[in-house]
């Protein structure tokens, strides 16, 4: 997902034309690394993981990097080419970044809101999504240690979309047709202007 400066619930995926230079390009260096709607890896079910070593931490710090870089506010393992059951996130600028490894939701409130989402591997597309306000988080940590996460709100919603990813699901799928046909016209446009298509 990608941070806002507006509403908590709602995602931006543009950066505001304010951003200092350095910053946009950072942010533009990161969103190379960041496969688009189209990759078979955004598609597949990612495995779980089973090994808790340096290699696993350098993971989990790259993708932290890339997910600052880009000004996100979450990052699966999946959206970065790498099919491990692995996300990162941060919903406040100054909370340090949160790694889930094999999360699993154990619990979700009976409450839902819509609200809207984007998604750095879908630049241009907002779309309404409804989930559940609550959930019960259960993961471990990048050294293996169990984590137990009760979130609600901005949280909850950075969490679940994350775990779609590792689901092979995307925010295109949890929303009406004629929203997914007027984001994929947007991503066209996009494209189109920026001499991509």
């Amino acid at each position: 997902m990608a941070e806002t400066d507006q509403e908590p619930t709602e995602v931006e995926v543009e950066a505001p034309p304010q951003l200092d230079p350095e910053v946009l390009e950072r942010r533009r260096e990161a969103l190379r690394h960041v496969r688009k709607l189209g990759d078979p890896v955004l598609r597949t079910k990612a495995r779980p993981v089973d090994r808790f070593d340096g290699a696993l931490r350098d993971e989990v710090r790259r993708m932290q990097a890339l997910m600052h870089d880009a000004l996100g506010i979450g990052l699966a393992a999946p959206q970065v080419g790498i099919s491990h059951r692995l996300l990162v996130y941060r919903v406040e600028p100054d909370s340090p970044i949160v790694a889930l490894v094999n999360p699993e939701i154990e619990w979700s409130s009976r409450d839902e809101e819509i609200a809207e989402e984007g998604c750095l591997s879908l630049p241009m597309v907002h779309v309404d999504v409804e989930r559940p306000i609550g959930v019960l988080i259960k993961a471990k940590d990048e050294r293996g240690d169990d984590l137990i996460i009760e979130a609600s709100g901005l949280e909850a919603r950075v969490i679940q979309h994350e775990i779609d990813h590792l689901d092979g699901v995307l925010i295109l799928d949890r929303t009406t047709r004629e929203q997914r046909k007027a984001a994929m016209r947007a991503m066209r446009e996009a494209e189109q202007a920026a001499g991509v298509a």
